[in-house]
């Protein structure tokens, strides 16, 4: 892992402004009762989350500086953004619950934060230790863009707060995600993995709102799946050891 350098480089650094950007209008777009372009106020600021470290580390630019700087602007667009968009559009009515598990978001996503930047590097490799705050507030604004634009209602308020829960504890969990660091564009890779990627990028050209849905759901299903999965198979090999010893 690239050593962190002393003092701010720009390019980097616009990026990561423009997710803090990002982060602020989804407030603004939420409390003018603009629920869709405050959920794609956070999609765009996702987008400016994945540029600015791919940037810094293409660029060998990365920075003390630009690691904290990330993590603070995280929190205002994938912490406190989503949670106040939950609560804008359909916790409210709930009154206490609603605002407490819209802060439970919040709280979740920002000690995910502070463990990531405490986590050794060897140990960051690629996997993350719990959901992203990216991929948790990219399931948050698929909700709200589907049913938004394509249903033109709203979910059942039971069904966000169960959401909001369940994301809240993946952040802060131990499962383990993947990182998608090591993903370079100029190496070398098989024909069946340049398909996917082809396929993908078709897939968000064609019909975006519902493909953001399905990756963010599939992204976060795909850690406690792989979780469970990989306990099962311990289980079998220990089973076969008895057996066959």
């Amino acid at each position: 892992m690239i050593k962190p350098k002393k003092g701010i480089h720009i390019l980097p650094s616009l990026f990561t402004t423009g997710n803090v950007f990002c982060g602020f209008y989804s407030f603004i777009a939420a409390l003018n009762d603009k629920y869709f372009l405050a959920a794609w106020a956070i999609v765009f600021a996702i987008i400016f989350d994945i540029l600015d470290g791919r940037i810094a580390r293409m660029t060998k630019t990365t920075s003390a500086f630009g690691m904290q700087y990330d993590s603070l602007a995280d929190v205002i667009s994938f912490g406190m953004a989503p949670a106040f968009l939950c609560y804008a559009w359909v916790l409210k009515p709930f009154g206490r619950v609603g605002w407490m598990a819209s802060f439970l978001y919040l709280l979740c996503a920002a000690l995910r934060l502070a463990r990531f930047n405490t986590t050794k590097p060897d140990i960051q490799g690629q996997y993350f230790t719990g959901l992203a705050t990216p991929a948790a507030a990219a399931v948050i604004a698929s909700i709200i863009i589907a049913f938004e634009d394509l249903f033109g209602t709203r979910v059942h308020p039971g069904f966000m707060v169960a959401t909001v829960y369940i994301l809240a504890f993946l952040m802060v969990s131990n499962i383990k995600y993947p990182a998608f660091k090591k993903f370079e564009f100029r190496k070398r890779v098989s024909f069946t993995r340049f398909l996917l990627v082809i396929l993908i990028i078709y897939v968000l050209a064609t019909i975006p709102k519902i493909a953001l849905f399905i990756i963010s759901f599939g992204y976060t299903i795909f850690g406690p799946f792989r979780t469970l999965s990989s306990q099962k198979n311990k289980q079998n090999e220990v089973l076969n050891n008895i057996k066959h010893p």
